[in-house]
């Protein structure tokens, strides 16, 4: 009897574990900069393996690739996953 407890304990265990490594989070930061106008948009992009590197995923590097000079609005979104992350930044404006 008190080996089958243990098999339905380590069993329990295992399979939350499981779900924790598989599981994954995102996290997104909308903003608004200024009253410009929204006629442009730009955005940067970067995958990191276990955390590992220097990335810019800036609202100035957004803006540059989308030839952007005044900033309206950006969205910030970070995607947290077990080995990788990815971050992404998308601005507009004039």
């Amino acid at each position: 009897m008190n080996k089958i407890l243990d098999m339905k304990k380590i069993s329990l265990l295992l399979g939350a574990g499981l779900v924790f490594l598989v599981s994954s989070c995102t996290v997104v930061y909308p903003g608004v900069a200024t009253n410009n106008k929204i006629v442009k948009s730009g955005e940067v992009e970067a995958k990191l393996f276990l955390g590992l590197g220097n990335v810019d995923v800036g609202l100035y590097q957004a803006a540059k690739n989308g030839g952007i000079t005044k900033i309206a609005t950006y969205d910030y979104s970070i995607r947290a996953g077990l080995f990788t992350t990815k971050y992404k930044t998308i601005v507009t404006g004039e």
